[in-house]
């Protein structure tokens, strides 16, 4: 398979069948300078991530267009596809699953904030979305040179230094493992 890879810069896929919620979350993520893409689905999520056309590749297509996604938000209460479906697919997929997912619900449920954080969920967000927990992606972003997530060290340089406008508080932005620690502590 000869993959092309479009290079978009930092991409986030956002996925919500609600058009207001669509709308405040790409609007959060472009406020950030992220690159946004939105789908109303899980199913369109995976047509574009490329999983839907496994099934091609292996009829004998052998050339995929690849976007590059660096990171998947996804409302959890969806029709046909949950976002707990869509987190397994892409967690199941050789080539997805090390894309960070944050899964987001109106819904204040611990059994299935803890489900999706155990199934591999980076964070889970309670909406509606605020900017204080889009600032809680910068963990997951990864570092332009390496292209690997920021290390905590490297945060604090990033929100005291003189680009900042006000210094952020580094306890929000733990990493995925001590935020699952941490919901863990609370829910247990």
């Amino acid at each position: 398979m000869a993959a092309q890879v479009l290079d978009v810069g930092f991409h986030v896929l956002a996925v919500d069948d609600s058009l207001v919620d669509r709308k405040l979350i790409e609007r959060l993520l472009k406020t950030s300078a992220y690159q946004v893409t939105v789908v109303d689905s899980g199913i369109k999520a995976l047509e574009f991530l490329g999983l839907l056309d496994e099934e091609k590749e292996i009829s004998g297509s052998n050339h995929q267009q690849v976007v590059e996604v660096n990171l998947i938000i996804t409302d959890y209460s969806m029709p046909g596809m949950t976002g707990y479906d869509l987190l397994r697919k892409v967690k199941e997929s050789s080539y997805l699953k090390d894309i960070p997912v944050v899964i987001m619900s109106s819904e204040n449920i611990p059994s299935r904030i803890n489900r999706c954080l155990e199934e591999g969920a980076d964070d889970f967000f309670l909406k509606p979305v605020k900017q204080s927990d889009v600032n809680k992606l910068i963990p997951l972003v990864p570092n332009s040179f390496t292209g690997k997530p920021i290390k905590n060290h490297e945060q604090q340089q990033i929100f005291s230094s003189s680009t900042c406008k006000r210094k952020q508080h580094t306890d929000e932005y733990l990493s995925p493992t001590l935020r699952r620690k941490r919901y863990n502590q609370i829910f247990s």
